[in-house]
């Protein structure tokens, strides 16, 4: 069976990502708020925010929109690699945290050609 993707995901599809997307939004804060002491359980929130990391990566790449081989798919498989670290290891995971919000926020934000950027392959 072939699955043809069109340029835009069905309304469904969509509507997916953007409950996701907000789900992921959220648990990004709580995991930020139990990292600076809030009455809130770091594990869960890290939890929450890695399994709608996943989703929306998977959502992502099935509608072609992410790629791995391109700086935005690197960079979120670094993220969720970084995020499962926080959960685990609570030494130094403020700075960590900081660093992850900020990476995601540069290259979610970075013009396409830098999202989209893939390293030359070199032929020998």
């Amino acid at each position: 069976m072939v699955v043809e993707l069109s340029d835009k995901p069905a309304a469904w599809r969509r509507w997916l990502g953007i409950v996701l997307r907000a789900s992921h939004l959220a648990a990004v804060v709580a995991l930020g708020a139990a990292l600076l002491g809030a009455p809130l359980a770091r594990l869960p929130a890290a939890a929450i925010v890695l399994a709608s990391g996943i989703a929306l990566l998977a959502i992502e790449t099935l509608d072609a929109r992410m790629r791995f081989s391109e700086l935005a798919g690197f960079v979120s498989l670094l993220k969720l690699a970084a995020v499962a670290w926080l959960a685990l290891d609570a030494d130094g995971s403020l700075p960590a945290f900081w660093i992850v919000v900020f990476v995601s926020a540069l290259v979610s934000h970075a013009p396409r050609h830098v999202r989209h950027w893939r390293p030359r392959r070199t032929s020998s």
